[in-house]
């Protein structure tokens, strides 16, 4: 089941120039940065409420935030839900007819598995659903 809104991943171009314009419109700097390899890019959190805003930027010019922003320019990249079982959710979703991008979660940025469901199967919108992997355990 959907919890909540976890994070709105924005593809930047420039990581520290809309880190600069984050922190003046929420008021605060970002918690965490981070590098996340496996995806090429470098990430930057703010939380705003429950919610968290997840800045990217490309690390390598193969990446997907790369080819996202050559495609479609800077902006709303996917939109990530909060889920307590990914793997229940998988399996939910891809009964319904969802098409995901991965058979398996992945590690992701802040701590969490994540899966992505394909924007074709979601009237254009790239779904993220994300589970906190307790401290104790990892992939």
């Amino acid at each position: 089941m959907l919890k909540h809104i976890e994070h709105i991943g924005i593809a930047v171009k420039n990581l520290d120039a809309a880190s600069a314009l984050y922190e003046i419109l929420l008021d605060q700097k970002a918690y965490k940065i981070e590098h996340v390899l496996s995806e090429h890019v470098v990430t930057a959190f703010f939380k705003t409420g429950i919610n968290k805003i997840e800045l990217l930027e490309a690390s390598h010019p193969d990446s997907a935030i790369a080819k996202f922003i050559d495609k479609k320019g800077e902006g709303i990249h996917h939109i990530a839900f909060l889920v307590d079982d990914i793997y229940a959710e998988m399996a939910r979703l891809q009964q319904e007819g969802f098409v995901l991008l991965n058979d398996q979660p992945k590690q992701g940025a802040d701590n969490k598995l994540v899966c992505f469901v394909h924007p074709k199967s979601a009237h254009g919108v790239l779904i993220e659903l994300c589970q906190e992997i307790p401290i104790d355990e990892s992939i």
